[in-house]
């Protein structure tokens, strides 16, 4: 046995082989030989071996070339299911995806993020336990967990870290919490970072450098670089919010006790106290966005000016991240071209011409799911990584 997986040594190295069958296309035994340079009798083994797991599932023939058509095969996405959470300041998304990353049913509830992570992380739970009961699935099915929070997290730890609007959760064990309601790898990241790769993996999967830009209450972004999430030394890459912008008023006081920086003069509470001095009765960002939509002038000049300022700092990072898209999310950015025109103005300005020359900025593909996909995504790519599929198969099979 292999004393790293629990595999016997033929089968050692079945989780680098499933990695050929994780973008789900059916493929043969053949298929993979040529794909792998393996052994016809090595790919056997193993294509047998996470047969009998559950790991995948046979789905058809291939066209014969004489004798009996061989078989293809292909991942069983049924095998487990995912709970993903998207922990917001007064919401609490949960959903169950398959092990493909479609999501089979979600629920979102009122939930106060200052409840305090007890509080909130049963109630999560909960509502997992009876959508995967709805599903006819058990706590025992979930392969892992992930959690997006909205502040920052020390995601090697899955432990928030000085987390600004997070009274009590500072420091607190979430994935030792959690686990006493459900097995498997439990992750926490932040919910911008998990945005930021729930847009890539289902819109920009070919395009390897993603910002995504989330404007609302406050600003952040998430970084995906090479296809993989830019997280920083302690998980706070992306804090662009906290950026002071050229030309802001010295007066302008944000909630980190800085002055001038970016949310404290282009997230929504800021454009909405631009429109109450103006006589507009404005209170959230849904407001600034229904006024925006009313054709509300007055309005629409503070949000395009928000983009502006959005776009200064953004002009910077497109100069040090040379990203292929910028991506804008958020309840903000349903503002629509309002918003964008006023970060592109600025950006395609001041960028360097050779950072910006395929460079698109559009709005959100995956809207107020984006935090659920990404937080789906990055738990399948820890259970189905080479060594994980190793682990699971010996476990099966022993």
């Amino acid at each position: 046995m292999s004393a790293s997986s629990g595999l016997p040594p033929t089968l050692v190295g079945t989780g680098d082989l499933f990695q050929l069958l994780r973008d789900g296309t059916p493929r043969t035994r053949g298929e993979l030989a040529q794909l792998s340079s393996l052994a016809r009798s090595t790919i056997t083994a193993r294509v047998e071996a996470m047969l009998s797991s559950g790991l995948l599932e046979p789905v058809g023939e291939a066209a014969s070339t004489g004798g009996r058509p061989p078989t293809r095969f292909a991942l069983n996405r049924r095998d487990r299911v995912v709970l993903a959470i998207d922990l917001g300041a007064s919401h609490a998304s949960v959903a169950v995806s398959d092990l493909s990353g479609q999501v089979l049913d979600e629920r979102t509830v009122v939930s106060d993020i200052a409840d305090g992570p007890v509080v909130v992380l049963d109630r999560a739970a909960a509502i997992g336990v009876e959508l995967l009961a709805g599903l006819g699935r058990l706590p025992a099915d979930v392969a892992g967990v992930g959690i997006g929070v909205p502040g920052p997290v020390e995601h090697a730890k899955g432990r928030p870290a000085n987390p600004p609007i997070m009274p009590g959760w500072h420091d607190f064990d979430v994935p030792e919490h959690f686990g006493r309601h459900f097995s498997g790898p439990i992750l926490v990241d932040n919910d911008v970072n998990l945005m930021a790769l729930g847009e890539y993996v289902t819109s920009w999967h070919s395009t390897p450098h993603l910002l995504l830009v989330k404007v609302a209450t406050g600003i952040g972004a998430g970084i995906v670089t090479d296809g993989r999430l830019l997280r920083g030394a302690l998980g706070s890459a992306g804090d662009l919010g906290h950026v002071q912008v050229a030309g802001a008023p010295a007066d302008v006081v944000c909630r980190c006790g800085n002055t001038g920086c970016l949310e404290a003069v282009a997230a929504g509470p800021a454009i909405a106290a631009k429109l109450r001095a103006k006589g507009l009765d404005v209170e959230s960002s849904q407001q600034i966005v229904d006024a925006v939509s009313a054709g509300d002038i007055a309005a629409l000049q503070a949000v395009r000016e928000a983009g502006r300022d959005l776009g200064s700092v953004l002009a910077t990072c497109v100069n040090l991240l040379n990203p292929s898209v910028i991506v804008i999310g958020g309840k903000l950015s349903e503002a629509g071209e309002y918003l964008l025109a006023g970060v592109r103005e600025v950006v395609y300005q001041r960028s360097l011409p050779l950072a910006t020359h395929n460079l698109r900025i559009v709005g959100t593909s995956a809207g107020s799911r984006g935090a659920i996909l990404g937080a789906s995504a990055m738990v399948i790519d820890a259970v189905l990584a080479p060594g994980a599929v190793d682990e699971y198969v010996a476990a099966r099979i022993a």
